[in-house]
């Protein structure tokens, strides 16, 4: 079929070419459904600001204690969050920096596919008085804002 040489032609073309093999695929697919959830991505941003308990991500993420104890075991489970127990009570904080970047670029793509974006910006913050304004794009907080705790 023509369609099939022309892009076969086309990537062999490309010298540095390289698709990335099935597991890759299958984990990076796995991560980005479990990031599909809002309730699941006010929760990491939660913790990139910081270790927190299931009763203050909650109140965060305007859900339930059982409903985040749900998504925070997915998210563990997928490596995404890390928990610290301390006598009955457990303190999660987000796994690494992969997690930051991920959910930053993420935010980030959504604040530009808002057609009100100027034209010519540095790429490091929303547009002002966006809801995602608190964020840069390397993932650090402005100064003067506070986390929950």
């Amino acid at each position: 079929m023509k369609v099939r040489d022309y892009a076969g032609a086309m990537h062999e073309s490309l010298p540095d070419f390289d698709m990335p093999n099935d597991e890759q695929v299958h984990l990076a697919a796995e991560s980005f459904r479990l990031l599909s959830d809002p309730t699941r991505i006010r929760i990491l941003w939660a913790l990139l600001q910081g270790e927190s308990s299931v009763a203050c991500l909650a109140e965060l993420a305007d859900a339930t204690p059982t409903a985040v104890s749900q998504h925070l075991a997915k998210l563990r489970l997928a490596g995404l969050v890390r928990g610290r127990r301390e006598g009955t009570f457990v303190y999660y904080t987000a796994a690494d920096e992969h997690v930051r970047r991920l959910l930053t670029q993420g935010l980030f793509h959504a604040d530009h596919l808002d057609r009100d974006l100027p034209a010519g910006g540095d790429g490091t913050e929303g547009p002002p008085g966006h809801r995602h304004s608190g964020y840069r794009h390397s993932g650090e907080r402005r100064s003067g804002q506070a986390a929950h705790s």
